[in-house]
């Protein structure tokens, strides 16, 4: 949270600072940082993350189903081996976008 000088956050300064909060190879799905704001805004929280996100671990947050972002599939996966993440795999295929994340496992909520 901001100091008692400092102004409050906006939405999306609020979105990134829970990002930044996520630990490396747990995640949270664009609902649950939402819910952790006060807020049903699942879809604000995409756009917030697709204009504003590149600065924070964009890849620990995941669409409700356990996918990785739309359109980063690859580059997400690079960061899920290094971090640990849980995955599980899409039939026999092993390819990069045949995967989804194990959200029983990595899904985090902040304390």
């Amino acid at each position: 949270m901001p100091a008692a000088s400092e102004p409050p956050l906006d939405f999306g300064g609020a979105v990134l600072m829970v990002v930044d909060g996520i630990p490396p190879g747990r995640v949270m799905t664009y609902g649950d940082v939402a819910a952790e704001l006060g807020s049903r805004g699942a879809r604000a929280v995409g756009r917030v993350m697709s204009t504003e996100g590149s600065g924070v671990p964009w890849w620990r947050v995941v669409r409700a189903d356990g996918r990785p972002p739309s359109g980063h599939e690859v580059e997400a996966l690079e960061h899920y081996r290094a971090e640990g993440t849980p995955l599980r795999w899409a039939g026999d295929a092993r390819g990069p976008l045949d995967y989804r994340l194990e959200l029983a496992t990595a899904r985090w909520a902040p304390a």
